[in-house]
């Protein structure tokens, strides 16, 4: 699963930056990875909703190898024709009009940030800049984004943080309304908590943002991260939940496995944005966005999202049927192929279980495994993730009573 060799020196070289899996995975096909041994997984984390084509699909891997061949990089001093259409290709399928492209969600979010405070100085004067976020939010790991992030965990250690931001409780609206003020420049967000544990949000609670956002010209920001690209049966999960954000931001499933994201705006923000205020060097290069444009053209003009909502609804049902059999497990909430399982024992003992069955799963806390496969996961994948938990939860029960007596 994983030579001595290789783990020592990552030990050795490696910033330890990451608490990994004991194993080395050196290939995938479809829903599944191999590791060094040749040991098949079926993966339910898919490079943490990353790989929504799932692994070596024969149309990604054809486009990313003739523009590696043709052209990889040549900065944003000149035009490149796949960052045109990839631009063209969001904005055509989404509420946007113009489109920042960067390399990572870190960065989309970053750029949301500064295009929600430039736009209320320019909008309403320099004392226009707080951004609301949620509490138990994720928007990544740079200096905005953790202090934009409502989780004192990923915040310690690096105060002082970031001025200008105030956190409200998940899906309580009058928690916002009553902090909104003269200052509030955006309140940003995420469809659903992904790192947060996978809570969705409400969709009356934003139908009221929305026309709270709209009534004092607050931006209304979508942070689709991890819920765009298909996650939830839909292009963008906003489609499903009835509200259109100003800013909305992708990155994970956007490139297919590409490091790649984006910044997407109505026309009236994005005009904030001239030469000079904002910039990426590798932001949008030829290899990133011609990756990007076949993940949209394949989930655009295929099955894929018609099967990613089918096995959505198949994978609920599933761990929906698992928590009645099951005391251990407290609550199965979710979308789509974005799912998780709150637990009432050691979320992380379970995801090592299932690694020693042959499947990989992902902890989001102490309580709460996430799942995120590969839209083109099957229900044989899905029957086998299953069958997995019930032989570990079924085990533990065994192991209590056997305690007790």
């Amino acid at each position: 699963m994983l030579t001595e060799e290789l783990r020592d020196d990552a030990a050795k070289y490696l910033m330890q930056t990451y608490t990994r899996q004991p194993i080395s995975i050196v290939r995938g096909r479809g829903s599944k990875v191999y590791d060094l041994e040749g040991r098949e997984y079926v993966d339910f984390v898919g490079g943490i909703a990353v790989n929504v084509l799932g692994h070596g699909h024969p149309d990604l891997v054809r486009a990313i190898q003739r523009q590696a061949a043709q052209l990889i990089h040549v900065s944003n001093l000149y035009y490149t024709e796949p960052q045109v259409k990839l631009a063209q290709m969001l904005v055509d399928h989404s509420f946007a009009d113009r489109v920042f492209f960067c390399n990572s969600g870190a960065e989309a979010n970053e750029a949301a940030i500064k295009l929600a405070r430039r736009y209320g100085h320019e909008k309403h004067g320099a004392d226009r800049f707080e951004v609301i976020t949620m509490k138990n939010s994720f928007h990544g790991r740079t200096l905005a984004t953790i202090t934009a992030t409502g989780q004192e965990k990923v915040q310690k250690g690096f105060e002082p943080l970031m001025p200008g931001f105030a956190y409200a409780l998940f899906n309580d609206f009058g928690a916002i309304e009553a902090m909104v003020s003269e200052n509030t420049a955006a309140i940003m967000l995420e469809p659903i908590q992904g790192e947060g544990g996978v809570h969705v949000a409400d969709r009356d609670y934003l139908k009221a943002l929305r026309e709270l956002c709209t009534r004092r010209d607050i931006l209304l920001i979508f942070d689709e991260v991890q819920t765009g690209m298909g996650r939830t049966g839909t292009l963008f999960a906003y489609e499903q939940l009835g509200v259109k954000p100003d800013i909305m931001t992708l990155a994970k499933g956007l490139g297919g496995g590409m490091p790649i994201g984006a910044c997407l705006a109505k026309e009236s923000v994005a005009a904030i944005f001239t030469p000079g205020t904002h910039a990426s060097t590798f932001g949008g290069n030829p290899l990133a966005c011609t990756a990007a444009l076949t993940v949209c053209r394949v989930l655009l003009e295929g099955h894929v999202l018609d099967q990613a909502k089918r096995m959505g609804e198949y994978l609920a049902k599933g761990l929906a049927d698992c928590k009645d059999r099951h005391r251990v497990v407290r609550e199965v909430r979710g979308l789509g192929l974005l799912q998780g399982m709150e637990l009432d024992i050691d979320a992380k003992a379970v995801v090592a279980d299932c690694l020693a069955r042959g499947v990989l799963v992902n902890a989001t806390s102490e309580r709460v495994l996430r799942f995120v496969p590969p839209l083109v996961i099957t229900q044989r994948d899905i029957d086998k993730l299953i069958e997995t938990l019930t032989a570990i939860f079924n085990h533990r029960m065994v192991a209590e009573k056997d305690v007790h007596h």
